[in-house]
């Protein structure tokens, strides 16, 4: 068997399949699409569930890929052994009711065993099959040639597929003799053993049979094949290595990673599981970004956060004092870039993700090691409250595992129940909130309507037309009708009204029948096609049956149509100016205003802000018709229309241009951009890591934008008591006039502290040789604390110092200790830590120089009374 890298067996791998008639596809998203019950794609048949249910016509019945997978559910151990791991490439070859077990044996074989392609030995592989699959024992012992002694029979936990009711079947698996040097060293050691010799590197699925999950069996009449091999374990037989962290790719991360440490993998336990965890999530993590996954406190979001924090965690537990994820990323990209390219387009946007993350972190750690460290010294038993231990968590983002591995540090703990019941409350009132925002309560059943029936949308091509009002809400119940003042929701046949969706606001409108008027306020649509009209009843009454005359607000749907056409604008403008890694993250469209969200890295300064403004300006004043076309997905493709990030499209796409900007969208919009007037960017903000918000108006409420700063502009000018046009000269010299009053506050403050050292110094107290006051200063800020107590040092050597003040109820500590104090014992950051801890707070700092807080000033003189004691005890 010859050596191969693991990016030549990929590539090997789905050759061979090429050769067998087999699609070579792409590597999926591991973003899933339209399939809630995954949060990633975490095998190679996953994304081809469409095609195995018949939902989806696949481009062919013989499929091959190469599939990115991310697993978390053992993310603990990661690290901890050799074996785990959350990233991982699964080999698959697919049959969607084209050939079955006597191929699928036959080709995982040839492809295994030839000299031409693999060339593993034999012997040293062998089958495994379903206990009743005589079927595949024919295939192995007849066409193979595989004696019947080394064909192994299984039961239904190790070789039998299936997942509740629908398709299943049975598995047979090829198993690979890796050495009694890996085994267990038992009597009768064999495939099927827990220990490491027998290792599975080939899995085939023969889905054959319908469970009615009742347990009954029938045979399908479309047999499937689904294959997995895991790229990384077929390297590690072909490369003759221990584990997926020795494979050339993978050892390569490691070794990166351990150049930026200084250390060395296999030096010690410790560090290995540090080298581990890095090398595996920052895998996870490149890929994760890559595919459009942003950091969060959600979902995906909250998977990809854990894992950047947990490898960054990782690299200080190595001794890396900086940032250094990006740095190992571009190792990643490196090793992968040549099966994925897209890593290479989206390098500089996978970089950013990972600094900002990594820096945020860094803060956080920052941050939540003071806080902790706080609690902790508050704390009057070994037990740290577990409502700490979550807050942490929960509002500064302080990993659980951070804080129980301080603790321990310590000789502390939590009660880790009472912070899992905690988290699952908070989980819960997530999932509730995340209820409210979805799709509308009712259901087709509940109004009595066929499931089957959808609202026409009539909207693209008319604002008005008549149409039967099938179903009426009133107050959450389905009513035959409604009279003035009810609040309903009514369903329609079909309708002009555009419903929300997309980003794009519902219309607003009316409909008129023979014996009452609904003002239409909103429009929801159904996840089965209904359009839902929600108003109120503003003249007489309205019947189930009623014909109506359906109306748009023709001048509320052009304002919602000038900022939607100047969203696409925008977009257009935003990949000019700033690159090509800008990509939509969500919109918001309106009556004339708009939220745009897209992925960058940093904020926009002040003149590409407004060389966006511009661009967008410029397309609006050329007056460019806006072509609205259907069209193949291809079609739209090769004319290069901009789809939404991640989303999945059907086979026939709206296509809307205007000048330069092409993209797939469904809503309504403008038929010339001249008539969105102007628009005018009024925000822009960060709203997640790697995402950036603008907000901007246009038409109409550019103008009212306007007026309204030229109503403030006079009105400040008044204030100052000069013009507009002076404005800004005013309030320079203003601001010089504030800086110089400023400087003479601060040498007021100065002479002030000064007066009142002496008294300081007078009233101080002798213990063991060193002078020591401690005093509260009544109204005085915090600057006057420092100015004071910089003063002490300097000008008393041998004295330590506790300065207090009391504003809006929470206390401020400095403590001082001159150098000839320091060198007799004092420590100002232990001294100031004592007295915090009187008055309900907590600090520390220098031996010379530390601040504290507190929040209980009925202890203040408490606390000032133990001065004395506390420093007698140092010296």
């Amino acid at each position: 068997m010859q050596y191969r890298g693991l990016n030549e067996l990929r590539e090997m791998y789905l050759k061979f399949f090429e050769t067998k008639g087999h699609l070579r596809l792409p590597s999926f998203s591991l973003i899933p699409q339209n399939d809630p019950s995954l949060l990633l794609i975490n095998s190679g048949m996953a994304p081809m569930k469409p095609f195995f249910t018949g939902e989806q016509e696949p481009p062919r019945h013989r499929v091959t890929t190469c599939q990115k997978c991310i697993r978390t559910g053992d993310i603990e151990n990661v690290g901890k052994t050799a074996r785990h791991g959350t990233f991982f490439e699964m080999l698959g070859n697919f049959s969607f009711g084209d050939y079955f077990k006597k191929e699928a044996i036959a080709w995982s074989w040839e492809f295994l065993t030839s000299p031409e392609w693999v060339g593993i030995d034999p012997e040293l592989l062998y089958p495994s099959i379903y206990v009743d699959d005589d079927e595949a024992f024919e295939i192995w012992n007849k066409d193979i040639g595989i004696p019947a002694e080394r064909i192994f029979r299984f039961g239904k936990e190790d070789n039998f597929w299936e997942h509740g009711s629908g398709p299943c079947g049975p598995c047979s698996e090829i198993y690979y003799d890796r050495g009694p040097e890996f085994g267990c060293g038992k009597p009768g050691c064999t495939v099927g053993c827990d220990c490491d010799r027998y290792m599975e590197v080939w899995n085939n699925v023969f889905s054959q049979f319908d469970n009615d999950g009742q347990g009954n069996y029938t045979e399908l009449k479309q047999k499937n094949i689904d294959t997995g091999m895991g790229l990384e374990r077929l390297a590690c037989v072909v490369q003759g290595v221990g584990s997926l962290f020795d494979v050339d790719t993978v050892r390569n991360i490691t070794n990166k990673v351990s150049e930026i440490a200084g250390k060395h993998y296999g030096e010690s336990e410790k560090t290995d599981i540090s080298l581990r965890v890095v090398t595996d999530h920052i895998r996870s993590t490149v890929m994760m970004i890559c595919d459009g996954v942003i950091p969060s406190n959600e979902g995906r979001g909250y998977v990809l956060r854990r894992l950047l924090r947990r490898a960054a965690r990782h690299g200080k537990l190595l001794g890396i004092d900086r940032p250094f994820l990006s740095e190992v990323a571009t190792t990643v990209i490196e090793e992968s870039g040549g099966a994925y390219p897209e890593l290479v387009e989206k390098q500089k946007y996978i970089h950013k993700v990972i600094e900002n993350e990594e820096a945020s972190f860094n803060k956080t750690i920052d941050s939540g090691l003071s806080i902790l460290n706080e609690r902790i010294a508050a704390a009057n038993s070994k037990e740290l409250p577990a409502a700490d231990a979550f807050q942490l968590y929960d509002t500064y983002g302080f990993p659980i595992d951070l804080t129980l591995e301080i603790l321990e540090e310590q000789g502390m703990t939590t009660d880790r129940a009472e912070f899992d019941r905690l988290m699952n409350e908070q989980r819960e009132r997530a999932r509730e909130d995340r209820k409210k925002m979805g799709d509308l309560g009712w259901q087709s059943e509940d109004l009595g309507l066929d499931k089957a029936i959808k609202t026409r949308f009539d909207g693209y091509e008319t604002l008005g037309e008549n149409a039967k009002v099938l179903a009426i809400v009133n107050e959450g119940e389905p009513s035959g009708a409604a009279a003035k003042g009810e609040k309903i929701t009514a369903v329609l046949d079909h309708t002009p009204f555009y419903a929300e969706m997309g980003g794009q606001i519902g219309d607003h409108g009316v409909l008129i029948g023979k014996n009452g008027v609904m003002t239409v306020s909103d429009v929801q649509k159904t996840k089965d096609g209904k359009y839902m009209h929600i108003g109120t009843v503003t003249e007489g009454a309205l019947s189930v049956d009623d014909e109506v005359e359906a109306k748009v607000d023709a001048e509320y749907r052009q304002a919602i149509c000038r900022a939607h056409t100047s969203t696409h604008l925008l977009q257009k403008a935003l990949r000019k100016a700033l690159g090509d890694h800008v990509e939509q993250a969500g919109s918001y469209t309106a009556n004339d205003h708009l939220r745009f969200d897209f992925t960058h890295f940093a904020a926009l300064t002040a003149d590409e802000l407004q060389q966006v403004e511009t661009l967008v300006n410029d397309a609006i004043l050329a007056g460019y018709p806006v072509v609205t076309e259907e069209m193949s997905i291809d079609e739209a493709k090769k004319k290069g229309a901009m789809a939404l990030f991640g989303e999945k499209y059907g086979a026939v796409v709206r296509v809307v241009q205007a000048g330069d900007s092409i993209e797939l969208c469904g809503g309504t919009h403008l038929d010339n951009t001249a008539k969105a007037g102007m628009f005018k960017i009024i925000g822009e903000a960060s709203v997640a890591a790697g995402v950036r918000r603008i907000e901007a108006v246009t038409g109409r409420a550019v103008l009212d934008f306007l007026n309204e700063r030229q109503h403030i502009l006079n009105e400040t000018a008044a204030a100052l008591k000069t013009s507009p046009n002076e404005l800004a000269a005013k309030v320079e010299q203003t601001m010089a006039d504030l800086r110089t009053m400023a400087k003479k506050l601060e040498k007021l403050n100065g002479k002030l502290a000064s007066m009142q050292m002496v008294d300081l110094f007078n009233v101080s107290r002798d213990v063991k040789g060193v002078n020591v006051v401690a005093t509260k200063l009544e109204d005085a800020s915090a600057d006057v604390l420092r100015t004071m107590g910089d003063g002490i040092k300097e000008k008393a050597p041998n004295m330590v110092a506790v300065l207090s003040s009391v504003n809006d109820g929470k206390i401020s500590l400095l403590c001082v200790c001159g150098a000839e104090a320091v060198k007799k014992g004092a420590h100002a950051g232990k001294i100031v830590k004592e007295v915090a801890k009187i008055v309900g707070g907590g600090g520390g700092g220098r031996p010379d120089s530390a601040t504290a807080g507190g929040k209980q000033p009925e202890k203040l003189e408490e606390a000032l009374e133990a001065v004395n004691n506390i420093v007698d005890a140092l010296l």
